[in-house]
């Protein structure tokens, strides 16, 4: 352990990265929080498929007070909030290999192949020529903003309805999820939660977005992995924080950056919190295989995270409760 619009009459009120909020306005000190990663399409379902194995054990870390959830993360949040871990797990391991209609990604955010490489090596020159993460938050988002497509309101339409599909249910639960994306035009890390004046729906989009930009009303959004990997310092505040990390806290970034989640658990644990991490163990890396957005590799990655999650079910029940 150790990836139908809205069109708000004003702009939304995304609150800045960073504070800390519940239904009473703050994250409580004795409250429980999940944080969830971005993994792709492969990442996502072995999430869900841990959270199912750990609830099989015994453990319903869904009752978490707050749940964090970045990329493919803001996913697995919505869904974990919105249908039982089991109903989840069983939907992927019948959906089987094949791709269905709903699941086709636009360029680096969810489409399998070579787009998917392309995008890799372009955000990966943005990283490379920034001078710190703040300048490549802003070289991203001016990065993505020129990709052909970013003004596109049909392709907007399609991919709203493509993150729609996923999700059980579509409103936001009284459970405080907070997710995350970065603005596009400022390079300003945001976080949405049900008190933003934007549909969940939208939050999830923007969450996901690492290649176009998304808009929401006026404003257009990228991927919140780009604010920090795993924003497992949002928990801070919480007294015990469970960090789920589809790619095991790795990090494409300088580590002067600390953007890395040795870096975010080393601050919560400053703070007082008590935390737990879970990376995928050999037989889930192996389930992963060489592509993240791969759609075929759904359903091994959520059986091994079942396994996986099912085995430490017992060792984490202590520290969760």
């Amino acid at each position: 352990m150790d990836a139908t619009p809205s069109s708000p009459s004003r702009a939304p009120r995304p609150h800045p990265a960073g504070e800390q909020i519940d239904a009473t306005g703050r994250i409580s000190a004795s409250g429980r929080a999940l944080v969830l990663h971005g993994g792709g399409s492969v990442g996502n379902a072995w999430e869900i498929g841990v959270i199912a194995g750990l609830c099989e054990g015994g453990l319903d870390v869904t009752a978490a007070e707050v749940i964090i959830g970045t990329s493919a993360g803001s996913t697995a949040a919505a869904q974990i909030t919105g249908a039982k871990p089991a109903e989840l797990l069983a939907a992927i391991l019948d959906a089987g290999p094949g791709q269905p209609p709903a699941s086709k990604g636009r360029p680096g955010s969810g489409h399998p192949g070579r787009p998917a490489a392309d995008h890799l090596e372009r955000t990966g020159r943005i990283i490379a020529a920034a001078h710190s993460a703040a300048d490549m938050r802003r070289r991203m988002g001016a990065a993505a903003l020129e990709l052909e497509g970013a003004s596109d309101v049909s392709a907007r339409e399609r991919w709203r309805a493509t993150v729609a599909a996923r999700l059980p249910r579509q409103s936001w639960p009284d459970q405080t999820i907070l997710i995350t994306a970065v603005d596009a035009l400022s390079g300003e890390p945001v976080v949405f939660d049900r008190r933003s004046g934007v549909d969940l729906v939208d939050a999830v989009a923007a969450s996901c977005s690492s290649g176009i930009p998304y808009m929401i009303g006026n404003r257009q959004y990228i991927d919140g992995g780009y604010r920090r990997n795993e924003n497992a310092d949002l928990a801070r505040g919480c007294s015990r924080v469970l960090v789920l990390s589809p790619f095991g806290g790795r990090t494409r970034h300088p580590l002067e950056w600390r953007m890395q989640l040795a870096s975010q658990v080393e601050e919560l644990r400053a703070a007082g919190s008590v935390v737990e991490t879970v990376c995928p163990d050999g037989p889930s890396r192996q389930a992963f295989g060489g592509n993240m957005m791969d759609l075929s590799a759904r359903p091994p990655a959520a059986r091994a995270g079942h396994r996986q999650g099912r085995a430490l079910a017992d060792e984490l029940s202590a520290f969760w409760r």
